[in-house]
C-alpha cells in the first residue's frame, strides 16, 4: 500500500558472513584460511571451502592443539579446540587470490582458550580499555630475502647485492621485483605502506607503514610473515626471520612502536607539547616507558625468542661498524644503543629489543602489561640517556649504573620466570615458555661448534 512503512530488520553477523561469503564466490575465491596462531605465532588452519565459510567461521573445525608444542595439555582422550574467525581480519591473499585468510581465536568448551596468544592479547587489551586506553602498534619489520645455491650456500636475492648497501638505491632497484610486489600487495590491504628501502645486509630489507589498534597489527604481522613467504617463493627466494643470519652482517629487528590513545576520542596520550623534558611527551608516556624498562628481562624473553636473537643485540661483535642495536635497559630520545627510543618524529614509545622471529600477540600482551604496570604505580624511568654507550667499557657501565639486556636467551628466561608480571600476563602458558626456552637452550648449548673446534683443538 502507498505510503506503508515497513519496519527493517537489523542486519546481524550472520547476515554479514553470508552477504561476505556470496561476494567472495563472486570474486573467484575457492578456499579460506581460518587462521590461528602457535607458540611460535604461525598461522595453522585447515582449508575450508568457501561454500562453509559461515560454517568455519562460527567454530565448525574443531583441533587437537594438544598434539603441537606449546598448545596445552589437551590429550588425545580430551575435547578439541574450535577456531572462531574474526571478520574484521578477512583478507583475499593478494598473491593467490583462490584464497581468504582471517585470524581466529581459539575456544575450548565456549570458553578463551589459555594458551591461545591471541586470546592471551585480547585479555591484556580488555584491562587497558577498562582504563580508557586503545592501545595503538606499529612495527618495522626487518628481513632478508635469499637464494639457495646448488650446494645449500646463502646467496642474495640479486647477484650483486654483495656491499654493505644501507639504502642504497641501486640495490633497491635491483630487488624492485619483490618489493614493488610486496608493496602493491600492502597497500592493497590497506596498510599504508609511506616508504621502503634496503637495509645495511646483503639483501636485507624493510617495510614502514601505519599503525593501528594492537589487535589487528597483530593480525597484520601475522599475516605478512605469511604474505613475504610466498611472494619470495614465487620469485625462487626465501624469506628467513632468523634474527641474525650472518655474524659479519646486521641483525633483523621488528621494532614495537607503541602509544595509547582515549578510547571515547581517539586522542594520542603520548603527546605533550608542555613536556618539561622538551621530547614533546607526556607524563603518560614516561610511566608507560618506566615500566618497559622495570620488566625489560621478561619482555625481552618474548620480543627476541630465540637463541640467536641475542647474537644481534650487541654494539659491534665481529661487524666492522657497529651494529646500531639496542643493548642497554635505557631510555632516550633519538639513542639507537637503548632498548627503548622516544622518537621525535612521532609520539610513540619504541621498542629496540623486538625481532621478526617473535610471536607478535605474546610480545604485544606482555609489552601493554608491562606499561600499564610503569602507569598504574606511577613509575619514573628518569632522565632520557642521549651518550653513545657502546663507547663506555664494562667498568664505566657499571660506574654510571647502567643495566645491559640478557646477553643470551638463558638470561631472558630467567628473568621471565622470576617476573611476576609474566605469568600474571601469560597465564599457563608462561611456565610452559620456560620449559620450551630453556629446552631450545640447552639443545644450542649442547652442540659443539666449529668455532670451538678453531679456538680450543690445538690451543692448549
Amino acid at each position: 500500500m502507498a505510503g506503508m512503512q515497513t519496519e527493517s530488520r537489523p542486519v546481524t553477523l550472520e547476515d554479514e558472513i553470508l552477504s561476505r561469503k556470496q561476494s567472495l564466490i563472486e570474486e573467484g575465491v575457492k578456499y579460506a584460511f581460518v587462521s590461528w596462531a602457535d607458540f611460535y605465532g604461525r598461522p595453522k588452519g585447515k582449508a575450508v571451502p568457501i561454500a562453509h565459510l559461515d560454517d568455519a567461521v562460527g567454530g565448525s573445525e574443531l583441533y587437537t592443539v594438544g598434539a603441537l608444542p606449546g598448545m596445552g595439555p589437551l590429550g588425545p582422550h580430551e575435547d578439541e579446540c574450535q577456531a572462531v574467525g574474526d571478520l574484521d581480519s578477512i583478507v583475499v591473499c593478494p598473491w593467490d587470490r583462490r584464497y581468504v585468510w582471517m585470524a581466529a581465536d581459539l575456544v575450548w568448551h565456549e570458553r578463551p582458550y589459555e594458551y591461545c596468544s591471541r586470546q592471551i592479547l585480547k585479555k591484556v587489551l580488555d584491562k587497558s580499555k577498562e582504563m580508557g586506553f586503545t592501545f595503538n602498534l606499529g612495527f618495522e619489520p626487518e628481513v632478508y630475502i635469499l637464494r639457495e645455491g646448488e650446494n645449500g650456500e646463502l646467496l642474495p636475492l640479486h647477484p650483486d647485492d654483495t656491499g654493505f648497501w644501507g639504502y642504497d638505491v641501486e640495490s633497491t632497484l635491483d630487488s624492485m621485483g619483490f618489493l614493488d610486489t610486496m608493496v602493491e600487495y600492502m597497500n592493497e590491504l590497506g596498510w599504508g605502506v609511506f616508504s621502503f628501502d634496503h637495509e645495511g645486509g646483503n639483501s636485507q630489507f624493510e617495510f614502514d607503514f601505519g599503525y593501528t589498534d594492537a589487535l589487528a597489527m597483530s593480525d597484520r604481522y601475522t599475516f605478512m610473515r605469511l604474505m613475504l613467504k610466498q611472494v619470495a617463493k614465487q620469485m625462487g627466494a626465501f624469506a628467513t626471520f632468523m634474527p641474525k643470519p650472518y655474524s659479519d652482517n646486521f641483525g633483523s629487528g621488528a621494532h614495537y612502536n607503541m602509544s595509547l590513545a582515549d578510547t571515547d576520542t581517539g586522542q594520542n596520550l603520548f603527546e605533550d607539547a608542555n613536556d618539561p623534558k622538551g621530547l614533546g611527551y607526556s607524563k603518560l608516556a614516561y610511566r608507560f616507558a618506566a615500566g618497559l624498562l622495570r620488566h625489560a628481562g621478561a619482555i625481552t624473553a618474548v620480543t627476541c625468542p630465540t637463541v640467536n636473537s641475542y647474537k644481534r643485540l650487541i654494539g659491534r661483535g665481529f661487524m666492522d661498524d657497529m651494529t646500531w642495536a639496542p643493548v642497554f635497559v635505557r631510555y632516550g630520545d633519538n639513542n639507537r644503543t637503548l632498548m627503548v627510543r622516544l622518537p621525535k618524529d612521532r609520539r610513540c614509545v619504541e621498542n629496540r629489543a623486538c625481532d621478526i622471529a617473535s610471536n607478535i600477540y605474546l610480545g604485544a600482551a606482555i609489552s601493554l602489561a608491562a606499561g600499564l604496570d610503569g602507569i598504574q604505580n606511577d613509575l619514573d624511568p628518569g632522565e632520557p640517556t642521549n651518550e653513545n654507550l657502546y663507547e663506555l667499557d664494562r667498568k664505566q657501565l657499571k660506574e654510571h649504573g647502567v643495566q645491559l639486556l640478557p646477553r643470551t636467551l638463558l638470561e631472558a628466561i630467567q628473568a621471565f620466570e622470576d617476573d611476576p608480571l609474566a605469568a600474571e600476563t601469560l597465564g599457563p602458558l608462561s611456565s610452559v615458555y620456560v620449559e620450551i626456552k630453556n629446552k631450545e637452550w640447552e639443545e644450542y648449548h649442547n652442540v659443539v661448534a666449529q668455532w670451538e673446534r678453531d679456538k680450543y683443538l690445538k690451543f692448549f
